[in-house]
């Protein structure tokens, strides 16, 4: 069936709500004599009858009552659909795809930062270790590991990625850790590169120390976890434990690091700096390393 206008709805839910007509006509900024017409108009169109009108009183009908309750209720979904949209469309939406291990290790200890320059930003981090395709997956911008070729799109170099074993003080001590050759006594860390730590080895000049034993994590979160918690030493990229090394939590016992071509890197079609809440995100990331 047709529904009634809108405008009749509203005025026969305010009057119900005020339970006078006097005070829904100054809610709507009408006269009284529109809303008294358009309830009218209203009750004519559904056939039922939907207040008791006395001299100096309004009250509803049973079926009155049964509408202008189920009216307040969808009144009330209206308002709370309206204000969420707006509500949206007034947030400034940024999305940033990465990897778990950066997202954990790397940007959100320093993503407070950010928010406290750009509190009207509300960043969206997907983290996930596929790439993506940024209009179709509504990416905004992504931090990359890889040789900075990415055709079609700019590509910034971010973070380093250099390799570096790294423990806790305490196993450090214990076990004397003064040079890459004593790694042989102590439990290797590995995240999903398990090769790493063989080249690192072979790198540092201690080939005959065993590489393959050790326990794998499926990222380098678990390895730096379990290094922090004295399990074994992990090995992992600086850029992801800086904080923690220079917090004391962590250590490097060797001076060796391994210097990789690799990086992550910033990437984004060069049509996203054109909204000026990435333009402002990149400048912050970029600011970081």
């Amino acid at each position: 069936m047709t529904l009634p206008s809108l405008s009749a709805l509203r005025a026969f839910e305010a009057a119900a709500r005020h339970v006078s007509i006097t005070l829904a006509a100054r809610e709507l900024c009408v006269t009284p004599g529109a809303v008294s017409l358009q309830i009218k108009e209203l009750e004519a169109a559904l056939g039922v009858q939907l207040f008791v009108r006395r001299p100096r009183s309004l009250s509803l009908t049973p079926e009155g009552e049964d509408y202008f309750a189920t009216l307040r209720s969808a009144f009330r979904m209206i308002r709370e659909a309206t204000s969420a949209l707006t509500t949206r469309a007034r947030q400034q939406v940024l999305t940033l795809s990465c990897t778990p291990g950066f997202a954990v290790q790397w940007l959100l200890p320093r993503l407070g930062g950010f928010e406290a320059q750009q509190s009207g930003v509300d960043v969206r981090i997907s983290a996930c270790k596929r790439l993506v395709d940024f209009a179709r997956d509504g990416i905004d911008l992504a931090v990359r590991h890889g040789y900075g070729r990415y055709d079609g799109l700019v590509a910034e170099r971010l973070l380093d990625d250099d390799l570096v074993p790294v423990c806790s003080p305490h196993l450090r001590n214990i076990h004397a850790l003064h040079q890459p050759n004593d790694l042989a006594s102590v439990h290797l860390l590995h995240d999903e590169h398990r090769h790493d730590w063989r080249m690192w080895l072979d790198a540092a000049g201690a080939p005959q120390v065993e590489a393959s034993g050790g326990t794998l994590f499926v990222d380098s979160n678990g390895a730096i976890e379990a290094a922090k918690a004295g399990l074994g030493v992990a090995l992992v990229r600086r850029g992801f434990v800086q904080r923690e090394l220079d917090e004391g939590m962590l250590v490097t016992p060797f001076a060796q690091g391994i210097a990789s071509e690799l990086a992550y890197y910033l990437v984004y079609p060069a049509t996203a700096l054109e909204r000026p809440q990435v333009a402002g995100f990149r400048q912050w990331l970029l600011a970081c390393r």
